[in-house]
């Protein structure tokens, strides 16, 4: 086996045949076939992850997804079989979870796939008049039902599930349209419109029973519940009302070959190029709301086919926020729904790159700069960056690219046409031609790798140039046939060349004289090489062989099976050749090369390769082929052996620019920098008029602000003093709440203590309740084992005679058989020896005994087998009593574990006992707490109306003394009206006297609402220091 291994790295294309080739696997990874694998690539890391096809080099038929983005299902087929493939995206190598088939069914192919909403079943159309709708559940490789769709003037091209509902199945195609349901294990059709003169082209589902269809005339039409019910115009979105098809006018439109549903509405191609979205309206229509084109390519210089490209498939990202489409051509595009510019055109962009539409022809590398070139059928040539995965540069021309090479040093490139062969520079933008070749239909170019000559194939005689004076130095003829392939050696002092005639020249570039030879008529060579000395050359062909060629004999073949070599490259390191083959897969084979079929195979392509290329340092091994891809190979080296190829190879960065283009920039540059200068100029003068303006509302604010902030003072106040008022008010209540409180608190103590001289009655009650209750449970208990132990005696005692019983009955039979097998062999000894005595005159009298010795027997046989069957029956009866003990040891069991269980529920309710008991001593003490409490509550509460009491007795001689001084008082001012110095000297008397009033209710008060609590200390704390203001006041009177 090759001690180099090649794992797939990137590849660059798309396959196009495949339905719904293109899907979504989060936000920012899509999922397309390219090659013979599906692509995971990730859009912002630009990295891919490949799902290898199935090994069978099986064909790609169709996609499907599963509504949670985790599995995918992939048909292929290989003529007589059609499989479906279930992948798991989650795993890293897309873990294959199970292969379908159609069971005893012969199916061909699946046309086309779909996931329910819940991920539980897949459906799958056949192809054919006879086409049918499996139904599967998947994850058992099941066919729950079948039903025929298709007829021999209908087929279908598109099956999907609602998007609500598991069960219903919408078929779409070239006329007809039904909706299905499975149900008690089959699919039945619902109401289906007459549409066998119209041809759709797909379908979505936009509600749970709505399904929007496009037709190949560009028509709309929207079925509810299977039944038409109207059409959306594609130009104004206005809908018109029907009941058939007929009232359709008949005319051309654009295709509408795609639809997508989403949130909002749904959107759909119309004609090439093109996709427009609809959104739903408040009338449960729609209205078309945007139109986004394909844009033409900037790098052809005639008029583009990229904006007539019709769009295959549709996707969304899960988050709707990117819509990408597939299209005809094996391109990739992408547009962005959350950036909406109304006043331009919208166009899509590319998702990653642009890919080749048409087979690839060549392929080149060069050694300064880690860049490839490819020509294709496309009229286009590429050049690619294997490092960064990104596409340098891209020119389409007039005519097919066959042919390319690029120089050593990445700067020039060849490309041969069919009418010419042109050198050019290697621009920075661009591919510029500097010499043109009168070299016709050139299918093979090559530099050589010093860089200073090419050649070039012109039918079967290969021109050799030098790369400075563009001169035809030789002219190597001798092939018979075209020349399908070229190389130079190391030291580029000879060129072998191969052609379909059978020949393999080795040439001499100096001289142009042939060194060596090999022609082999039966075999058309296809791709040569030289080995890594250049010391032998290797050469496929269609003889199905790779053969190893050295001084003009063959030195070597490698047989090969049914596939045949279509391209050969050899690595530098000359451990290991690759060569491609016509179905698409790449062969790695050791070097020097094995004698028998011994080399690893991988899955590249789905069409024949057709070159093959390997970079300077053996890093990377290019494959292209006819499908339009270019897959580029990791090598792995096993042995990781020090060879020439893990030298440090510097890239260069150096570009060509012209003169012209150089002078046009510059002079663009002197343009952009006035430019800049007046815009800052202008920007200054902007910002100074912003300033002044912004200035000026500043201080108009300012003002503002100071009127505001007065405002806003003036009203602090008046809060404040409304806040004053607000607190003098809650006071006064607070002072009422708590004289109600205490009242409360003495209602609630005589009514607690009420209801706790019930509940100790109650207590009591339940107690003697439950001694009663437990007295009853231990008879029932004892009465349960005594019944217990005599029902499992009484069947023990049963079960044991029953048993003796069978057993003395099995010994009776074990005896009477014994007895009869010795009647038996008795009867037979017996017999034999009255058959001994007869046996002379039955020689004798043979022919007249005959007859009677037959019925003898037959009567004998007759008896063995009335003996053998009674035999058999008594062992039949002995096998039933043994199954009846069985059954007698098994319900002993049965009432063994009857008995346990009983006695674990007799100790279950044992501890449910003993957790009443010790409930109601909890009980028992918390009502002893409460007595207690409630004893020295009353002790506190008579000790309370003893001081009320004395109090009282204490202040009723000093009520009688005020009393008589105010009666004094007001006699004085009586009499003494006109003295104003009195009168002021009894004002101030006047005021002690109010105060000392007002202390002593307050304390009054303090003492009789003691019980109360807070209420009552906060009264006590308020009070003195009213007192305490009222002092001072006096003093400052008596003063003045």
């Amino acid at each position: 086996m090759a001690t180099v291994v090649a794992q797939p790295h990137f590849i660059f294309g798309l396959r196009t045949g495949v339905r719904n080739n293109l899907c979504f696997f989060d936000e920012q990874t899509v999922v397309f076939p390219s090659g013979n694998s599906c692509v995971c690539y990730d859009i912002a890391q630009r990295s891919q992850r490949f799902i290898p096809a199935s090994e069978e080099r099986l064909r790609m038929r169709a996609l499907a997804i599963s509504a949670n983005r985790r599995y995918l299902a992939v048909s292929e087929d290989c003529g007589q079989r059609a499989t479906v493939t279930v992948f798991d995206l989650q795993h890293e190598q897309g873990r294959k979870r199970r292969v379908l088939t159609a069971g005893e069914m012969h199916v061909q192919q699946f046309l086309c796939m779909a996931f329910s909403p819940d991920a539980k079943y897949l459906i799958g159309q056949t192809g054919g008049p006879d086409g049918t709708l499996n139904f599967w559940l998947w994850e058992k490789q099941k066919v729950l039902a079948t039903a025929k769709t298709g007829t021999s003037n209908t087929y279908v091209t598109q099956v999907s599930f609602s998007p609500h509902n598991n069960t219903r199945v919408c078929v779409s195609g070239s006329g007809v349209l039904k909706l299905l349901r499975y149900s008690d294990g089959a699919l039945k059709q619902s109401t289906t419109p007459k549409v066998e003169s119209v041809n759709f082209l797909c379908h979505a589902w936009v509600t749970e029973e709505r399904v929007i269809a496009g037709t190949d005339a560009g028509r709309l039409l929207v079925f509810d519940s299977g039944e038409l019910r109207r059409e959306i115009s594609v130009t104004s979105g206005q809908q018109v009302e029907m009941k058939k098809i007929k009232d359709i006018k008949v005319g051309e439109g654009p295709r509408i070959t795609a639809i997508l549903s989403h949130s909002r509405g749904f959107a759909c191609s119309l004609g090439p190029g093109t996709v427009c979205l609809f959104e739903r309206n408040k009338e449960d229509g729609y209205r078309r709301s945007r139109e986004i084109r394909i844009p033409a390519d900037p790098h052809s210089n005639e008029l583009s086919l990229d904006p007539h490209q019709e769009v295959h498939t549709m996707c969304m990202s899960p988050a709707e926020q990117t819509l990408a489409i597939s299209t005809d051509r094996g391109q990739l595009y992408s547009f962005s729904l959350s950036s909406a510019d109304i006043n331009r055109e919208e166009h899509f962009e590319f998702l990653s790159q642009s890919f080749h539409s048409k087979s690839i022809t060549g392929v080149s590398v060069c050694i300064r700069k880690p860049l490839v070139a490819t020509s294709s059928l496309d009229h286009s040539v590429r050049i690619w960056n294997y490092e960064t995965k990104l596409l340098e540069l891209y020119k389409a021309f007039q005519e097919e690219a066959h042919s390319v090479a690029l120089h050593p040093t990445g700067l020039f490139i060849l490309v041969g046409f069919s009418d010419k062969l042109r050198l050019m520079n290697l621009l920075i933008d661009d591919l510029r031609t500097i010499k043109e070749f009168n070299v016709r239909g050139c299918r093979e170019c090559a530099f050589s790798h010093g860089g200073h000559m090419f050649a070039a194939v012109n039918g079967n005689v290969i021109h050799t140039y030098s790369a400075t004076s563009f001169e035809n130095v030789l002219s190597l003829k001798g092939h018979n046939g075209k020349v399908r392939g070229i190389e130079w050696s190391q030291d580029d002092s000879r060129l072998v060349s191969c052609g379909i005639d059978g020949g393999v020249y080795e040439w001499n570039t100096q001289t142009g004289k042939r060194e060596s030879e090999s022609v082999l008529k039966s075999c058309s060579y296809t791709d040569v090489a030289f080995s890594s000395n250049c010391k032998s050359i290797l050469a496929v062909g269609s003889d199905l062989t790779l053969k190893e060629i050295q001084d003009c004999q063959v030195l070597r073949e490698v047989p090969a099976d049914e596939e045949a070599h279509t391209a050969v490259t050899v690595s530098h390191s000359g451990r290991v050749v690759f060569t491609g083959t016509s179905s698409g897969t790449v062969r790695a084979v050791k070097y020097p090369l094995p004698i028998q079929k011994e080399w690893i195979v991988y899955q590249a392509h789905c069409g024949p390769v057709t070159k093959m290329v390997i970079t300077s340092d053996d890093q990377f091994l290019l494959s292209v082929s006819e499908d339009g891809s270019l897959l580029i190979w990791k090598l792995i080296d096993k042995e990781s052996r020090g060879h020439k190829s893990h030298r440090q190879i510097i890239y260069t960065e150096e570009i060509l620019v012209t003169k012209s283009d150089l002078e046009e920039k510059t002079q663009n540059m002197l343009e952009l920098k006035m430019r800049l200068e007046e815009l800052q100029m202008e920007n200054e003068y902007q910002l100074r008029l912003k300033d002044m303006n912004y200035n000026e509302k500043m201080k108009e604010l300012s003002d503002k602000f100071t009127q505001q902030i007065e405002s806003l003072k003036t009203m602090q106040q008046a809060m404040k003093a409304e806040m004053e008022k607000h607190a003098r008010e809650h006071q006064e209540t607070s002072s009422e709440a708590a004289v109600k409180h205490a009242e409360e608190l003495k209602d609630l103590e005589f009514s607690y203590s009420q209801k706790l001289i019930v509940e100790h009655e109650r207590h009591q009650d339940l107690q003697h309740k439950h001694q009663r209750m437990q007295e009853d449970y231990e008879k029932q208990l004892r009465a349960a084992e005594e019944t217990t132990s005599q029902s499992l005696e009484e069947l023990t005692r049963l079960s044991e005679a029953k048993l003796q019983e069978e057993t003395l009955l099995l010994l009776q039979c074990q005896e009477e058989s014994q007895q009869q097998a010795r009647e038996f062999k008795e009867i037979l000894r017996q017999v034999e020896e009255d058959e001994a005595r007869k046996s002379h005159d039955m020689q004798i009298n043979f022919e007249k005994k005959l007859h009677s010795e037959k019925v003898a027997n037959s009567n004998l046989r007759r008896e063995t087998d009335l003996v053998t069957q009674k035999f058999h029956s008594l062992q039949r009866q002995i096998d039933d009593w043994s199954l009846d003990v069985k059954k007698l040891k098994q319900e002993r069991q049965k009432l063994l574990g009857l008995i346990r269980s009983l006695e674990s529920d007799i100790e279950d309710l044992k501890r449910k006992i003993s957790g009443h008991e010790q409930t109601s001593n909890d009980k028992d003490q918390t009502i002893f707490g409460l007595k207690k409490k409630n004893q020295e509550l009353e002790k506190f509460n008579f000790v309370l109306d003893f001081q009320l009491s004395e109090l009282k007795k204490q202040t009723e001689p000093q009520q009688d003394d005020i009393n008589e001084k105010k009666e004094h008082i007001h006699r004085v001012c009586v009499c003494v009206s006109p003295a104003v110095k009195q009168q002021k000297i009894l004002t101030v008397r006047r005021c002690r006297m109010d105060a000392e009033e007002t202390l002593f209710n307050h304390e009054l008060l303090c003492i009789t609402s003691l019980s109360g609590g807070g209420a009552g200390r906060h009264r006590q704390e308020k009070r003195p220091a009213e007192g305490q203001r009222l002092r001072p006041e006096a003093q400052t009177e008596d003063e003045q």
